[in-house]
């Protein structure tokens, strides 16, 4: 009698991947993992509903899953109430932790760098979770009986013996969850109106609120990331200005004047609601009097360059500064 030769290791992880050794759990987290980053991402979805809808369960119970699926890959290691309860625990810890580490990377916490870092966690969970079941025998393979599950409920709401009138209240039980059901998901996908407001902010060259360039050399690009978040419950069009002033401080009367002010750099971007932007932009100090740089926000339209000074600073939405100091090329200050 032919015996088939054991596999490798790099065989066995193959076959892991066959279709009959893709459970039905594992295979809806890779869907949801998919699914979630296209809610984030295509163009029609990211402004929709659909995205919360399919974010929450990405951000609150996926993840945790997936590790779960990965630690217990056996049946009868834990019961189905404990896997779902350490789900929703470890989702809600991991996703921290996630954006602790990222903080302190150069990538820092940003949209982009979360998502992915997220669908690689999730994804690398799920890949060892079907390793690890797929090594297992058939029987002891830990499974998600929906279909099971499927028929105990309907035996359940819908018996054999049931009247019409049993019937009738069974399915007016099932559309009233799904009303509470859509009527959460409303509530959360479309908030109330709230505070009207616009976050301005500016990081240092690694995308943390530190390391700021407060050092400047003369006629040399300096850089800062700018960050603007639309909470205005519209679309808005902002304008940036980068300005360097030279402001002196008179302390017998307590009060700033600007001696000169010079602009340089400039932009405009449109946000839709509860979107962030954040680039980083580079601007080169050419007037070695400076002593200031201003970053002025203004909305939906700029005042005329007539209006200059103190007079520009006042009609802007928001204005940020940092202090600096100008230095010739050779690190001499002027």
């Amino acid at each position: 009698m032919d015996e088939r030769p054991p596999l490798s290791a790099l065989g066995e992880v193959f076959l892991a991947f066959t279709p009959e050794n893709t459970p039905a759990d594992l295979a809806l987290v890779y869907l949801w993992t998919v699914l979630s980053a296209c809610g984030i991402y295509l163009p029609l979805l990211n402004t929709s509903p659909v995205r919360v809808v399919l974010a929450l369960p990405m951000v609150l119970f996926v993840p945790g899953y997936a590790l779960i699926a990965a630690l217990f890959p056996a049946k009868g290691e834990i019961d189905g109430l404990e896997r779902v309860a350490l789900s929703f625990g470890l989702s809600i810890a991991v996703v921290p932790l996630i954006g602790l580490v990222l903080n302190y990377t150069p990538f820092g916490i940003r949209l982009d760098p979360v998502v992915l870092s997220l669908v690689i966690f999730t994804v690398a969970m799920a890949i060892i979770a079907q390793v690890r079941r797929a090594q297992l025998p058939r029987g002891e393979r830990f499974s998600v009986p929906f279909r099971a599950i499927w028929r105990s409920i309907a035996s359940e709401l819908f018996p054999p013996a049931a009247t019409r009138l049993d019937r009738a209240l069974s399915l007016l039980l099932i559309v009233s969850i799904v009303a509470a059901v859509g009527t959460t998901v409303y509530v959360i996908v479309v908030p109330k109106e709230g505070e009207k407001f616009t976050e301005f902010y500016i990081l240092g060259k690694e995308g943390k609120a530190a390391d700021y360039p407060t050092e400047l050399v003369l006629f040399r690009p300096e850089s800062v990331i700018i960050g603007i978040g639309n909470h205005e419950y519209r679309n808005v069009t902002y304008f940036v200005e980068i300005l360097l002033l030279d402001q002196q401080f008179d302390p017998v009367t307590n009060t700033s004047s600007i001696l000169s002010m010079d602009r340089l750099s400039s932009f405009s971007v449109t946000l839709p609601h509860n979107a962030t932007y954040q680039e980083r932009y580079t601007f080169v100090p050419e007037n070695p009097q400076g002593n200031q740089v201003k970053f002025l926000l203004f909305m939906d339209g700029t005042p005329p360059d007539t209006v200059w000074g103190t007079d520009r600073i006042n009609a802007s939405y928001r204005d940020l500064h940092l202090w600096v100091r100008v230095k010739e090329g050779s690190g001499r200050s002027l």
